[in-house]
């Protein structure tokens, strides 16, 4: 008897293992994938264009509604372009080991710094959006709000972490409902 529990747990062992070695091989090759999937300043820049092009679009703006595109517009260029210089700083010093950026309170006030940058340009499109904001019908914010729904135009974060977090706002009684004043 002494003999088959033994048996029994070097077969329980080696299935393991290689369920644990089939695990790490398909963590492998997706992380492969995603290292394939990085996207150059080009494509990048061309998805943003496509992405601002649809919401304008599909807003279906009248001509005094157009007249308030032009800042808006504006105010999400410059926001992408920072969040870019952002992420592309970040990737250079990994890949270069940069030293500073081990320091954890170093990483600390790089980050408060970036998040200050970040809460600055979404201010500024919320102040170049408040206007045409308030001129769109229902259907065009109900389009808006489809159209920037799952990432936001202005590249602010959506997904999981969002809606927790605009959960967790409305319970505290300071947001808004989820599809109301998403711009």
């Amino acid at each position: 008897m002494n003999k088959f529990a033994i048996a029994a747990v070097a077969a329980l062992s080696l299935a393991g293992s290689g369920a644990v070695y089939a695990q790490y091989q398909q963590h492998s090759r997706h992380m492969q994938h995603m290292q394939h999937m990085r996207m150059n300043p080009e494509d990048r820049a061309a998805f943003l264009d496509s992405r601002i092009a649809a919401v304008h679009a599909g807003l279906k703006l009248n001509a005094d509604q157009e007249k308030l595109w032009p800042p808006v517009e504006a105010a999400v260029r410059d926001f992408a372009k920072t969040r870019m210089e952002q992420a592309n700083a970040r990737m250079n010093a990994r890949e270069q080991g940069d030293k500073q950026t081990v320091d954890p309170v170093t990483r600390l006030r790089q980050r408060a710094d970036n998040m200050a940058t970040a809460s600055a340009g979404l201010k500024k499109i919320a102040d170049a959006a408040d206007p045409l904001y308030k001129t769109l019908d229902e259907g065009q914010k109900r389009r808006l709000t489809a159209l920037v729904h799952n990432r936001g135009m202005f590249g602010e974060r959506g997904g999981r972490r969002g809606r927790f977090m605009e959960r967790m706002e409305r319970q505290r009684g300071g947001g808004q409902d989820r599809d109301e004043g998403r711009l």
